[in-house]
Protein backbone atom coordinates (compact mmCIF):
# COMPACT_ATOMS: atom_id res chain seq x y z
CA UNK A 1 0.00 0.00 0.00
CA UNK A 2 1.81 3.11 -1.22
CA UNK A 3 1.16 6.54 0.27
CA UNK A 4 -0.46 7.66 -2.98
CA UNK A 5 -2.82 4.66 -3.12
CA UNK A 6 -3.70 5.06 0.55
CA UNK A 7 -4.54 8.72 -0.02
CA UNK A 8 -6.85 7.85 -2.93
CA UNK A 9 -8.76 5.40 -0.75
CA UNK A 10 -8.73 7.87 2.15
CA UNK A 11 -10.62 10.39 0.02
CA UNK A 12 -13.29 7.76 -0.63
CA UNK A 13 -13.52 7.16 3.12
CA UNK A 14 -13.95 10.90 3.75
CA UNK A 15 -16.81 11.00 1.24
CA UNK A 16 -18.53 8.19 3.13
CA UNK A 17 -17.72 9.34 6.67
CA UNK A 18 -18.55 13.02 7.39
CA UNK A 19 -17.35 12.65 11.01
CA UNK A 20 -13.77 12.87 9.77
CA UNK A 21 -14.13 15.98 7.64
CA UNK A 22 -13.78 18.63 10.33
CA UNK A 23 -10.24 17.38 11.00
CA UNK A 24 -9.24 16.18 7.55
CA UNK A 25 -10.30 19.10 5.37
CA UNK A 26 -9.42 17.75 1.94
CA UNK A 27 -13.01 17.92 0.70
CA UNK A 28 -13.74 21.37 2.13
CA UNK A 29 -11.95 23.59 -0.36
CA UNK A 30 -10.66 22.62 -3.82
CA UNK A 31 -8.33 25.62 -3.79
CA UNK A 32 -6.23 24.17 -0.95
CA UNK A 33 -6.50 20.48 -1.89
CA UNK A 34 -2.98 19.99 -3.29
CA UNK A 35 -1.50 22.10 -0.48
CA UNK A 36 -3.09 19.87 2.19
CA UNK A 37 -2.32 16.69 0.27
CA UNK A 38 1.38 17.60 0.06
CA UNK A 39 1.61 18.04 3.82
CA UNK A 40 -0.31 14.84 4.63
CA UNK A 41 1.53 12.62 2.16
CA UNK A 42 5.02 13.90 2.96
CA UNK A 43 4.55 13.26 6.67
CA UNK A 44 3.20 9.77 6.04
CA UNK A 45 6.06 9.00 3.65
CA UNK A 46 8.58 10.19 6.24
CA UNK A 47 7.15 7.71 8.74
CA UNK A 48 7.19 4.86 6.23
CA UNK A 49 10.77 5.65 5.20
CA UNK A 50 12.02 5.64 8.79
CA UNK A 51 9.90 3.05 10.58
CA UNK A 52 12.22 0.10 9.91
CA UNK A 53 11.31 -3.47 8.98
CA UNK A 54 8.07 -5.26 9.81
CA UNK A 55 9.54 -7.00 12.84
CA UNK A 56 9.56 -3.68 14.74
CA UNK A 57 7.45 -3.28 17.87
CA UNK A 58 5.73 0.10 17.39
CA UNK A 59 3.83 2.33 19.81
CA UNK A 60 1.96 5.33 18.44
CA UNK A 61 1.54 7.62 21.43
CA UNK A 62 -1.33 9.96 20.62
CA UNK A 63 -2.73 8.03 17.66
CA UNK A 64 -5.83 10.23 17.22
CA UNK A 65 -8.08 8.84 14.51
CA UNK A 66 -5.57 6.04 13.87
CA UNK A 67 -4.81 7.05 10.28
CA UNK A 68 -1.05 6.46 10.45
CA UNK A 69 -1.54 3.14 12.21
CA UNK A 70 -4.12 1.92 9.71
CA UNK A 71 -1.66 2.73 6.92
CA UNK A 72 1.15 0.86 8.68
CA UNK A 73 -1.09 -2.13 9.40
CA UNK A 74 -2.04 -2.31 5.72
CA UNK A 75 1.70 -2.51 5.03
CA UNK A 76 2.19 -5.45 7.38
CA UNK A 77 3.28 -3.67 10.59
CA UNK A 78 2.02 -4.31 14.11
CA UNK A 79 1.21 -1.05 15.89
CA UNK A 80 -0.27 -0.25 19.28
CA UNK A 81 -1.96 3.15 19.42
CA UNK A 82 -2.90 5.05 22.55
CA UNK A 83 -4.91 8.26 22.77
CA UNK A 84 -6.80 10.60 25.08
CA UNK A 85 -8.83 12.16 22.28
CA UNK A 86 -12.56 11.86 21.57
CA UNK A 87 -11.42 10.59 18.17
CA UNK A 88 -11.09 7.19 19.84
CA UNK A 89 -14.71 6.29 19.15
CA UNK A 90 -14.24 6.85 15.43
CA UNK A 91 -11.57 4.15 15.02
CA UNK A 92 -13.80 1.00 14.99
CA UNK A 93 -16.04 2.22 12.13
CA UNK A 94 -12.91 3.29 10.24
CA UNK A 95 -11.54 -0.22 10.47
CA UNK A 96 -14.75 -1.53 8.92
CA UNK A 97 -13.96 0.57 5.85
CA UNK A 98 -10.26 -0.26 5.65
CA UNK A 99 -10.49 -4.01 6.19
CA UNK A 100 -12.04 -4.15 2.71
CA UNK A 101 -8.71 -2.97 1.33
CA UNK A 102 -6.27 -5.08 3.32
CA UNK A 103 -5.43 -6.62 6.67
CA UNK A 104 -5.80 -4.18 9.57
CA UNK A 105 -5.47 -6.69 12.41
CA UNK A 106 -1.96 -5.46 13.21
CA UNK A 107 -3.41 -2.23 14.63
CA UNK A 108 -4.59 -2.36 18.24
CA UNK A 109 -5.57 0.69 20.28
CA UNK A 110 -6.60 1.88 23.72
CA UNK A 111 -7.81 5.00 25.49
CA UNK A 112 -5.20 5.59 28.16
CA UNK A 113 -3.16 8.25 29.93
CA UNK A 114 0.56 7.94 29.26
CA UNK A 115 1.37 8.71 32.91
CA UNK A 116 -0.99 6.00 34.23
CA UNK A 117 -0.49 3.20 31.75
CA UNK A 118 1.95 2.45 28.93
CA UNK A 119 3.83 -0.45 27.29
CA UNK A 120 6.34 -2.46 29.31
CA UNK A 121 9.94 -1.47 29.89
CA UNK A 122 12.33 -2.24 27.00
CA UNK A 123 9.44 -3.47 24.84
CA UNK A 124 9.34 -1.04 21.89
CA UNK A 125 11.62 -0.48 18.91
CA UNK A 126 9.90 2.69 17.74
CA UNK A 127 7.63 5.25 19.39
CA UNK A 128 5.73 7.45 16.94
CA UNK A 129 4.79 10.82 18.43
CA UNK A 130 2.78 12.70 15.83
CA UNK A 131 1.29 16.12 16.69
CA UNK A 132 1.47 15.01 20.31
CA UNK A 133 4.83 15.87 21.87
CA UNK A 134 3.80 19.51 22.34
CA UNK A 135 0.79 18.31 24.38
CA UNK A 136 2.68 16.12 26.86
CA UNK A 137 3.15 17.61 30.33
CA UNK A 138 5.18 17.30 32.42
CA UNK A 139 7.40 16.88 29.36
CA UNK A 140 10.44 15.43 31.13
CA UNK A 141 8.27 12.82 32.86
CA UNK A 142 6.91 11.79 29.46
CA UNK A 143 10.38 11.57 27.92
CA UNK A 144 11.56 9.47 30.86
CA UNK A 145 8.72 7.01 30.21
CA UNK A 146 9.63 6.86 26.52
CA UNK A 147 13.24 6.11 27.40
CA UNK A 148 12.21 3.28 29.72
CA UNK A 149 9.78 1.77 27.20
CA UNK A 150 12.25 1.78 24.31
CA UNK A 151 14.70 -1.03 23.73
CA UNK A 152 18.41 -0.10 23.98
CA UNK A 153 18.60 0.69 20.26
CA UNK A 154 15.07 2.13 20.10
CA UNK A 155 14.13 5.49 18.63
CA UNK A 156 11.54 8.24 18.77
CA UNK A 157 9.96 9.15 15.43
CA UNK A 158 8.56 12.63 15.91
CA UNK A 159 6.23 14.64 13.67
CA UNK A 160 5.73 18.20 14.90
CA UNK A 161 5.08 21.82 14.02
CA UNK A 162 8.10 24.08 13.77
CA UNK A 163 8.07 26.18 16.92
CA UNK A 164 10.20 28.85 15.25
CA UNK A 165 7.58 29.54 12.59
CA UNK A 166 6.76 33.26 12.87
CA UNK A 167 3.25 33.03 11.43
CA UNK A 168 2.17 30.03 13.51
CA UNK A 169 3.59 31.57 16.68
CA UNK A 170 1.58 34.74 16.07
CA UNK A 171 -1.63 32.75 15.51
CA UNK A 172 -1.09 30.72 18.67
CA UNK A 173 -0.33 33.82 20.73
CA UNK A 174 -3.64 35.37 19.63
CA UNK A 175 -5.43 32.15 20.62
CA UNK A 176 -3.82 31.30 23.96
CA UNK A 177 -1.36 34.06 24.82
CA UNK A 178 1.55 32.77 26.87
CA UNK A 179 -0.56 30.14 28.64
CA UNK A 180 1.36 27.17 27.30
CA UNK A 181 0.29 24.60 29.91
CA UNK A 182 -3.30 24.13 31.05
CA UNK A 183 -5.26 21.73 33.25
CA UNK A 184 -8.28 19.92 31.83
CA UNK A 185 -10.79 17.41 33.21
CA UNK A 186 -10.94 14.08 31.36
CA UNK A 187 -14.41 12.63 31.81
CA UNK A 188 -13.42 9.13 30.73
CA UNK A 189 -10.48 9.02 33.16
CA UNK A 190 -12.46 10.85 35.82
CA UNK A 191 -9.67 13.23 36.80
CA UNK A 192 -7.76 16.38 35.92
CA UNK A 193 -4.65 16.17 33.76
CA UNK A 194 -2.04 18.62 32.50
CA UNK A 195 -1.94 19.43 28.81
CA UNK A 196 0.52 21.35 26.69
CA UNK A 197 -1.57 24.12 25.12
CA UNK A 198 -0.15 23.90 21.58
CA UNK A 199 3.23 24.25 23.29
CA UNK A 200 5.29 23.92 20.10
CA UNK A 201 9.08 24.31 20.14
CA UNK A 202 11.91 24.79 17.69
CA UNK A 203 14.24 21.99 16.69
CA UNK A 204 16.95 23.41 18.97
CA UNK A 205 14.61 23.53 21.98
CA UNK A 206 13.38 19.97 21.36
CA UNK A 207 16.99 18.83 21.17
CA UNK A 208 17.74 20.54 24.49
CA UNK A 209 14.76 18.88 26.19
CA UNK A 210 15.54 15.46 24.72
CA UNK A 211 19.15 15.56 25.90
CA UNK A 212 17.96 15.86 29.50
CA UNK A 213 16.78 12.26 29.17
CA UNK A 214 19.81 11.19 27.12
CA UNK A 215 18.07 11.21 23.77
CA UNK A 216 20.08 12.33 20.77
CA UNK A 217 18.78 13.65 17.47
CA UNK A 218 20.08 12.21 14.21
CA UNK A 219 20.91 15.35 12.19
CA UNK A 220 20.55 13.77 8.76
CA UNK A 221 17.02 12.60 9.61
CA UNK A 222 15.69 16.10 10.28
CA UNK A 223 13.12 17.09 7.68
CA UNK A 224 11.17 20.34 7.18
CA UNK A 225 7.97 20.65 5.12
CA UNK A 226 5.36 23.24 4.06
CA UNK A 227 6.59 26.70 3.09
CA UNK A 228 4.51 28.01 0.21
CA UNK A 229 0.85 29.07 0.66
CA UNK A 230 -2.13 27.13 -0.74
CA UNK A 231 -2.70 29.35 -3.80
CA UNK A 232 0.73 28.40 -5.18
CA UNK A 233 -0.20 24.70 -5.43
CA UNK A 234 -2.24 23.13 -8.21
CA UNK A 235 -2.59 19.67 -9.76
CA UNK A 236 -0.09 20.51 -12.51
CA UNK A 237 2.78 21.71 -10.28
CA UNK A 238 2.16 19.52 -7.20
CA UNK A 239 5.44 17.58 -7.29
CA UNK A 240 7.46 20.55 -8.49
CA UNK A 241 6.34 22.60 -5.48
CA UNK A 242 7.32 19.80 -3.10
CA UNK A 243 10.73 19.51 -4.75
CA UNK A 244 11.20 23.27 -4.58
CA UNK A 245 10.38 23.34 -0.86
CA UNK A 246 12.83 20.53 -0.19
CA UNK A 247 15.62 22.36 -1.97
CA UNK A 248 14.79 25.57 -0.13
CA UNK A 249 14.98 24.31 3.46
CA UNK A 250 18.31 22.65 2.76
CA UNK A 251 19.83 25.80 1.30
CA UNK A 252 18.19 28.68 3.18
CA UNK A 253 18.48 28.53 6.98
CA UNK A 254 16.42 31.69 7.54
CA UNK A 255 13.39 30.39 5.65
CA UNK A 256 13.86 26.95 7.18
CA UNK A 257 13.79 28.20 10.76
CA UNK A 258 11.30 31.05 10.49
CA UNK A 259 8.79 30.10 7.80
CA UNK A 260 8.64 26.33 7.32
CA UNK A 261 5.63 24.94 9.17
CA UNK A 262 6.37 21.23 9.66
CA UNK A 263 9.28 19.59 11.44
CA UNK A 264 10.08 15.87 11.45
CA UNK A 265 12.98 14.30 13.32
CA UNK A 266 14.31 11.15 14.96
CA UNK A 267 15.97 10.75 18.35
CA UNK A 268 17.71 7.67 19.73
CA UNK A 269 18.98 6.47 23.11
CA UNK A 270 22.50 6.18 21.72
Amino acid sequence: MTVEKFFELFLIELEQNPNLRSYYKFLNSPSSFEFRKAYFCQRLQYILDNIGDRSQAIWDCGCGYGTTDIFLALNGYKVFGSTLEFYYKEIPPRLEFWKKHGYTGGFTFKYENLFDEHPDKNSMDVIIIQDTLHHLEPLQDALKIFREVLKPDGRLLIIEENGNNIIQNFKLYLRRGNKRIIEIYDEKLGKKILLGNENIRSRALWEKELKKQNFYMIPEKTHYIRLYPPFMFNKDNYQQMIDKEQRTWKSNSFLREKFFFGLNFIATKK
